[in-house]
Parts: structure tokens; C-alpha cells; sequence
């Protein structure tokens, strides 16, 4: 029987990922459970045998706010709407360190997820938004590089990547190719999730993917891993964003299980790739109730771990695997 694949990836970007959207305040909460909610997915993986991938902001790795803006690529993107840019007079607000930001600096974390033996990927050095006007493709080079040497500096090899609020751009991989990434995180194969730009999403739109949470309206989204021979790139496509617990909706959590439950058994039974994703901090608040949802999602993974051939693997084991697969 061929495998099946279950991938879990992870957005980690605390506030660099957020800012744009909303002020500290509003969100704080959400960000400081993250101190809390690494430690408990750590403990649910290593619990259920799961190996997973963090994409990780690489503004994120470092130790102090000398060491942030000695670090800063030469090049920044010039976003039409400088709001979403963290160069955009953001730093006045960054604190000294971790011990007094724990915010805009998570060393202490990143070496937690190294010290678990999961793998940490990028998701760019700024939290870099590429198909947002006014940004070029040699901004985003310059992005990945700063990424790159950060990362190096604390040990960790970049090899798998997830685009900022998934605006894929394929034109942007030779770039990941040449900084030495081999897979990324593509986005599901439905109008519903083709890759926008912030100014190109709809009301309506967000609305039929809140209901396709629950109700199955755009398919399982299990995928063969699409490898991209020209760019020597594997595609991991994602399958479904785990949203975070609602008490407003909790009447509904049977049907988020069940429609996420179903697709992993699909992939099982097919020999396909099954890849939740979600962010760190999207489990931020409610984070008994978010915990306890994803285990009832890794107790089944380990029953069709065991009835089917089906392994839970980061973004570079499955790569590496299917390399020597070829």
C-alpha cells in the first residue's frame, strides 16, 4: 500500500505577524498564550509521536534589539500600504530583550522547539507579504537572506517555507531555491484559498471558508506532493487550517472534528498528503479547550497510523523521503 502522509506545519510569527491587523492591545492576549501553548504542543507531539515544522519570522530568533536592527537586510520592501511593514517606525516600540518584550523576541521558544528535535522552517525574515503592491522579487531575496543568516547563526538549517498569509507567488521560488530551501507549503486547489492580496479578499469569500470549516463544500484537499522539477522544489499543499476554539460556535466543534477527521481518513486510505496548519497563537486564548481539540485530532492519526500506512512526518522528513523515492 502507498503512504499516506500526515504534515503538520505551524505559522510562528507572534506580533510581526499581526500588527498590521489589529493593535497590541486588542490581540495582546492571544500573544502572551503563546508562552504557553508551545509547551503544550510540544508535550501533545512528542505524547502522539508527531513531527511537525514551525515556520518561523526570523525576526523572532534574535536575542536582544542590538542584535534585531544589526541584523535588518539592507534592502526593505516599500509596501504601497506601510502599515502592514514592521520597518515603518515599528521599532521605537521593540524592547530591549526577551525578558522585557516577549512580543517581538522568542529565543528562549525557538530553542525549546530545536531542543523537541522538530524542524523549524521559514516564513521569511519580516513576515515578508508577497503579492502586496510597491515589494519586488530582489526585496524578497534580500528578506530570505537576512532569514537565512540569522537562522545559521543559532543553528538551524531553513529548508522548508510557508508564504505570509499564504499570498503563494511562484515566481518567488527560484529565489527559495537558490537560498537553499526544498519544499514550501502551497495553497489548497479551490477558488476559495487561491492566494490574494489584501485589497483582493472578499466578505464573501472568508464567509464560505468559515462554513467549509465544518461542512465539506470544497473537497478533502488531500494531495500527491507535487514535485516541481525545473525548481528542484517539492509542494506540500496545505489541507486545512485548524481554527481556533469558538464559544460562540462550540455547538458546532462535532462538525470541525468530523470534517477534519474525514479527510485524514481519506488521505490514509489513499496514499495521500494530509497537512493541517495553523499559528501558535491562534491557541492563545481558550487554550484548554484548543489543546484538548487537537488531541481528539492526533488520537485519530495514531489509529490510522495503525490501520493504514500512514506516518506523520515535518515538511523536510517527507521531503527527504520522497527524494529517495524518486
Amino acid at each position: 500500500m502507498k503512504n499516506g502522509n500526515f504534515v503538520i506545519s505551524l505559522d510562528f510569527e507572534i506580533y510581526w505577524g499581526v500588527r498590521d491587523v489589529l493593535q497590541l492591545n486588542d490581540y495582546k492576549d492571544h500573544l502572551l498564550g503563546v508562552r504557553n501553548v508551545i509547551p503544550g504542543l510540544l508535550n501533545l507531539f512528542s505524547k502522539y509521536d508527531i513531527n511537525a515544522t514551525f515556520a518561523t519570522v526570523g525576526l523572532l530568533f534574535f536575542n536582544d534589539k542590538e542584535e534585531l536592527l544589526a541584523g535588518l537586510p539592507e534592502r526593505k520592501p516599500k509596501y504601497m500600504d506601510s502599515h502592514i511593514s514592521p520597518y515603518e517606525g515599528h521599532f521605537d516600540e521593540v524592547g530591549k530583550d526577551e525578558a522585557e518584550d516577549v512580543f517581538h523576541f522568542a529565543p528562549s521558544l525557538i530553542k525549546m522547539i530545536q531542543q523537541s528535535g522538530q524542524e523549524i522552517g521559514c516564513q521569511t525574515f519580516s513576515h515578508y507579504y508577497c503579492l502586496e503592491s510597491g515589494q519586488t522579487i530582489d526585496d524578497f531575496s534580500e528578506d530570505l537572506k537576512a532569514a537565512k543568516r540569522i537562522a545559521e547563526k543559532r543553528g538551524v538549517n531553513l529548508k522548508s517555507f510557508v508564504f505570509p498569509r499564504n499570498q503563494y507567488n511562484e515566481a518567488y521560488l527560484h529565489v527559495c531555491k537558490e537560498e537553499g530551501i526544498s519544499s514550501f507549503r502551497g495553497n489548497e486547489t479551490s477558488w476559495l484559498y487561491k492566494a490574494k492580496d489584501a485589497d483582493s479578499e472578499t466578505t464573501l469569500r472568508r464567509a464560505i471558508r468559515l462554513l467549509d470549516a465544518y461542512i465539506n463544500l470544497s473537497g478533502h484537499h488531500c494531495h500527491e506532493v507535487n514535485y516541481l522539477e525545473y525548481l528542484d522544489l517539492y509542494n506540500i499543499p496545505a489541507s486545512r487550517f485548524l481554527r481556533p476554539y469558538s464559544k460562540k460556535l462550540a455547538f458546532l466543534e462535532n462538525l470541525r472534528l468530523k470534517r477534519i477527521m474525514n479527510s485524514m481518513t481519506h488521505a490514509a486510505k489513499h496514499g495521500l498528503t494530509y497537512h493541517l496548519w495553523w499559528h501558535p497563537h491562534n491557541f492563545g486564548i481558550n487554550t484548554a479547550e484548543n489543546l484538548a481539540f487537537l488531541e481528539k485530532i492526533l488520537l485519530h492519526y495514531q489509529k490510522l497510523s495503525k490501520k493504514y500506512v500512514f506516518r506523520s512526518v515535518s515538511m523536510q522528513q517527507l521531503t527527504e523521503l520522497l527524494k529517495k523515492e524518486k
